[in-house]
């Protein structure tokens, strides 16, 4: 069977990480939706994504395709039920498309109906407030049969059975408290000394976290990362640094963002309602149902020192924040400056910068990821003022 992971109706309410990449490719967890995919069914999946990224991450059709919408979650129960489908079905839960065994979807498919609970990543809160959820499961499937490098003897340790430290990680006198929620420690990873982690926590391969950190779970740092100050259920999906004191917590952070020293963000309003956000179908503020939310930022932005982001901030893509007082809590993408104002970032500025960036890791700006960037500058154009 070849599976492909399709960018379903979701894909617009997880904007605007998905300007950059595939609705498979956020990363919740300790893998990306893609990854655990991967892992439970044993293969290599294909994605269905947006035109403009398809040339990134192409689509591998075979003669028989099962689809599956990229939102939802792997479990035992769904994998089960997609092993079942046969060719001309499609798998719902009421209104809600699942997967189809067809060339294409179409209202001649025979609808089978999925009954067990589901896990969805339908909107971009939903990243650090199910992430809990995603470390417990994404722990057992990546440690089952195996066994943990052992704790060093300077480590503080609470309920060992949950922490796991894979090969090369470093870590010294600091303390996992896996008493509420796993911690997992990847590969080649750095923990530095008087670090303090309360899992769930995922500290994804090569990712460091710097002296004294003070981490709250569910939060996952993903690869490469570095992080330093206080956290508090945020994820960062890759390449990514909050290296200084400060506190980000509700947060979702993309792909080669950096959050500068000092720099804070409210996760809980003074009037503790519950917290609007920025909503790209509607360009208008969106019911999140939360009372604690935070920032959530695009690839390639960033902020200077001593920022403040208001409760229930989004921050585009390639966006560079500075200045004093709180920016607008929708900041599009492209933009530069802060409260007193915005002004466009140009194109070959972002360019410039992403390259110094990357280089830093040994990787490329290609011309592929300038071509999604210039798409999603034009995309992105009716929210910037001139």
């Amino acid at each position: 069977m070849n599976y492909i992971l399709f960018d379903g109706p979701s894909r617009d309410n997880l904007l605007p990480f998905t300007f950059t990449r595939p609705v498979a490719e956020v990363r919740v967890g300790i893998l990306t939706i893609r990854e655990k995919w991967n892992k439970w069914l044993n293969t290599e999946t294909s994605l269905q994504t947006q035109d403009y990224l398809s040339g990134k991450w192409p689509s591998a059709k075979k003669d028989k395709n099962l689809f599956i919408d990229a939102s939802f979650l792997p479990d035992q129960n769904l994998i089960d039920a997609l092993s079942n489908l046969s060719e001309g079905e499609k798998l719902i839960q009421k209104d809600l498309l699942i997967a189809f065994y067809a060339e294409e979807i179409s209202d001649s498919l025979k609808s089978i109906e999925f009954t067990q609970d589901l896990t969805q990543i339908k909107n971009t809160w939903d990243i650090f407030s199910k992430n809990g959820e995603a470390i417990e499961s994404d722990f057992d499937l990546l440690t089952k049969g195996r066994k943990s490098q052992a704790i060093p003897e300077s480590v503080f340790a609470k309920n060992r059975d949950r922490i796991f430290i894979e090969e090369g990680a470093e870590l010294e006198n600091c303390s996992l408290n896996a008493s509420s929620g796993a911690i997992y420690i990847g590969k080649h990873s750095l923990v530095m000394e008087g670090t303090l982690v309360r899992g769930p926590f995922a500290l994804c391969d090569h990712a460091v976290v710097k002296m004294g950190a003070k981490i709250y779970g569910p939060t996952t740092l993903g690869p490469n990362c570095k992080a330093g100050g206080e956290i508090n259920n945020a994820v960062l999906f890759q390449n990514s640094n909050k290296g200084h004191d400060g506190f980000l917590g509700n947060s979702v952070i993309g792909e080669w963002c950096n959050i500068g020293a000092d720099s804070n963000n409210s996760n809980l309003k003074n009037n503790y309602a519950p917290v609007r956000l920025w909503d790209y179908n509607s360009e208008g503020f969106a019911k999140t149902g939360l009372q604690f939310c935070g920032l959530i930022m695009g690839d390639h932005s960033k902020c200077a020192i001593n920022t403040m982001f208001n409760t229930g901030t989004v921050v585009g893509v390639s966006a560079n924040i500075f200045g004093s007082g709180f920016p607008r809590n929708f900041v599009p993408s492209f933009s530069w400056g802060g409260s007193a104002g915005m002004s466009i970032y140009k194109l070959d500025k972002v360019f410039e910068t992403a390259e110094i960036v990357m280089q830093r890791r040994n990787l490329e700006l290609t011309e592929e990821d300038k071509k999604i960037l210039e798409n999603v500058f034009e995309q992105t154009a009716k929210y910037r003022r001139s």
